[in-house]
């Protein structure tokens, strides 16, 4: 039932840490997942200083999805959006030929307060990926809630469990936001053939096993997997059709390894446009880059 465990990788962003899961060197991606952060839990004080902020920076070739459980982010990109990012909203930025944007800590520098959430690459059809590049903000009104048996279910982005969120997909995939009481069980189908849950808060029994935050569980396809929360949990799952193999290099993805390194020129050249609210500094291509690793 369980193909494969990854544990998270704790990396330290400049003032806070993220636990990186996606990209795995035995496991590349999940459906149309190429890149899974779990940001945080962490707690700030008012004023904390500006180095936590994500300075501009481009992308290709992908959709950022962007979810919180606790805290705000400011998003700005070169399509002129300024967004606020709250908790139980999806961000959702398309790059497709490609975009710049940041992701600012103001309202949180001024209040202080808790950040918790999760960022997400989801990798575009490759027909799609040089689309235009769009970003959409949607509100708990468009993503259908379930409750009961112990069990708050959430559809962040595509179709699952009969309903479909009203956010725009690119490739059949699912991805759901669980909260389990203690003991409460829960069934994940096998609707899809590529399918993973991330343990981001708490444990939770599969198979007689039991599995805690910060571990992603990658699931064999074609049978249903059965979920028995140990303490109270929160369980993302997510997953899908897959897309093929996916070339990955800093915040670049791509079918083709020659478009990342276009990507890559372009940037260093300053042929991307910087968001009109916040271009007065931007992150530099990281030198010397490695080579473009492929994903699948």
């Amino acid at each position: 039932m369980i193909d494969l465990v990854i544990d998270q990788r704790r990396k330290d962003l400049g003032g806070f840490e993220v636990g990186r899961v996606l990209p795995f060197a035995r496991r590349r991606m999940v459906g149309p997942f190429a890149f899974f952060d779990h940001m945080g839990p962490a707690e700030f004080q008012p004023g904390f200083p500006r180095n936590v902020d994500v300075r501009p920076h481009p992308h290709i070739g992908l959709s950022t999805v962007t979810y919180l459980f606790d805290g705000a982010i400011t998003h700005r990109d070169s399509t002129g959006v300024t967004q606020d990012i709250q908790p139980g909203e999806v961000n959702w930025m398309t790059a497709g030929r490609g975009i710049t944007h940041s992701e600012r800590f103001e309202t949180l520098r001024a209040r202080g307060g808790a950040i918790h959430g999760i960022q997400a690459w989801v990798a575009l059809p490759t027909e799609l990926e040089e689309t235009e590049p769009a970003f959409a903000n949607h509100g708990p009104d468009d993503l259908p809630t379930y409750e009961g048996g112990g069990m708050w279910a959430r559809l962040i982005a595509g179709k699952a469990f009969g309903a479909e969120a009203k956010v725009a997909t690119h490739s059949p995939m699912f991805y759901v936001h669980w909260r389990l009481d203690a003991g409460a069980r829960a069934e994940l189908p096998a609707e899809y053939p590529e399918r993973a849950a991330y343990v981001a808060q708490g444990q939770v029994e599969v198979g007689g096993r039991t599995f805690q935050a910060g571990q992603m569980l990658v699931f064999a396809p074609g049978e249903p997997v059965l979920f028995t929360a140990v303490t109270p949990a929160i369980v993302m799952l997510l997953g899908g059709e897959p897309l093929g193999p996916r070339f990955i290099e800093w915040n670049f993805v791509s079918s083709s390894r020659e478009r990342i390194e276009q990507a890559k020129a372009d940037w260093r050249a300053g042929r991307m446009k910087l968001p009109d609210a916040d271009h007065d500094e931007w992150i530099p291509l990281p030198e010397p880059a490695p080579p473009a690793s492929p994903m699948s």
